[in-house]
């Protein structure tokens, strides 16, 4: 591919003179990704030098999305927020607005192949686009920012910007067309109907508005969650493993450390699954469990994990081992059923922050008395 700069035709406003870039290239305050595997070379306009991408992801770029599924460098998995190009864009080509979470980024590059267009990239803080959009980050005020520092007026001749329709609730359209002059159209909801979207005018079918949130729209975090859990299991195995060995000391009838290890494990598989099952089971069965708000569809099944755990797996030798499982499994799966509000459509904002209000404090009273259950079952 050539990587010479492209001479990019003027803006029907322009006059010749405007045909010199300025002193400084547009993109140097956000950043120089040039050794970015991503980038394919550089675009001259008349408003600075724009970095042209590549629409298929590499190796690199399939390792990275690897990495930020499993939680792994997630929250610096971004971009530098600029105007890059797609293609040969001149002074005619739609912009498209995006997020600077790489995910983001490369999900939408790969369905624009053969295009040529601009991507217009806010910092939304390495926050997808509906994240972002809830959050404020993908919101008027940054876009409008964007707007101004890439000058973007002087790269095109026309004034639409094509948002990710789930960036609605962050922008506010009409105050982008007042400040800016820009009108905001909003595309559809999956980047692989772009292209479609762009060959009809900017239109959007209806099914292009909807999102199906299948099972793996819902089990797409789950890789994440289970990361975030080993810390805080591992602690609590810890926990456990110092607990029995209290216990064992205090009674006089110390075991080997192999079987010392082999109790605690056993005595952890009950709430290592009961974390499966809040962070695999609820967003899988999310349809079918009755009722609405996550935090009870979550409680719904760490109560049939527990009534199934001691009733046929392992019988609690009293009421206090009892007690503790069925105050502290349904916790836990209530817990992650509740964290799951940020990345369904089941639920609005307002939802999530009344849900939380009363879902939390009842959690939170649960698991504590399940605790004080659990440390007095080893000594009683």
């Amino acid at each position: 591919m050539n990587n010479e700069p492209i001479k990019l035709p003027m803006a029907a406003d322009q006059g010749e003179e405007a045909v010199c870039c300025p002193e400084e290239p547009l993109l140097l305050s956000y950043g120089d990704p040039a050794e970015a595997n991503w980038v394919t070379g550089q675009l001259e306009t008349t408003a600075g030098s724009v970095y042209r991408i590549a629409t298929n992801p590499d190796r690199h770029d399939l390792i990275g999305s690897f990495k930020a599924r499993w939680g792994f460098g997630r929250m610096n998995y971004t971009i530098p927020p600029a105007l890059y190009a797609v293609g040969k864009p001149d002074n005619t080509s739609p912009v498209l607005v995006s997020a600077n979470y790489k995910l983001s980024f490369d999900h939408l590059r790969r369905e624009l192949t053969g295009l040529n267009l601009w991507i217009l990239v806010l910092d939304t803080k390495g926050i997808n686009v509906w994240c972002a959009a809830g959050k404020g980050s993908f919101g008027t005020a940054e876009l409008l920012r964007m707007i101004d520092a890439t000058r973007l007026v002087e790269v095109v001749s026309h004034r639409t910007l094509i948002l990710p329709q789930l960036a609605a609730p962050g922008v506010s359209a009409h105050t982008v067309r007042k400040e800016s002059g820009f009108r905001v159209v909003y595309g559809p909801v999956r980047a692989a109907d772009i292209p479609a979207f762009l060959s009809a005018g900017n239109k959007a079918e209806p099914a292009m508005r909807r999102t199906q949130f299948n099972l793996p729209d819902r089990l797409v975090l789950a890789p994440v969650e289970l990361t975030g859990m080993i810390v805080p299991l591992s602690i609590f195995g810890a926990a456990l493993f110092l607990l029995n060995l209290a216990a064992l000391v205090i009674k006089g009838s110390l075991v080997s450390f192999s079987l010392l290890i082999s109790q605690t494990l056993s005595e952890l598989a009950p709430f290592f699954i009961a974390m499966l099952v809040g962070i695999i089971l609820v967003p899988a069965l999310l349809p079918y469990i009755p009722g609405r708000p996550l935090a009870w569809k979550g409680w719904v099944l760490g109560m049939l994990w527990t009534f199934i755990y001691t009733t046929f797996i392992s019988v609690p030798a009293g009421w206090l081992h009892t007690a503790t499982f069925y105050l502290t499994l349904p916790a836990i799966t209530a817990f992650l059923g509740m964290n799951f509000t940020g990345s369904t459509t089941y639920t609005s904002l307002s939802g999530v922050i009344k849900e939380m209000g009363y879902a939390l404090p009842v959690i939170i009273f649960s698991a504590g008395l399940g605790l004080v259950a659990l440390v007095a079952g080893y000594f009683v």
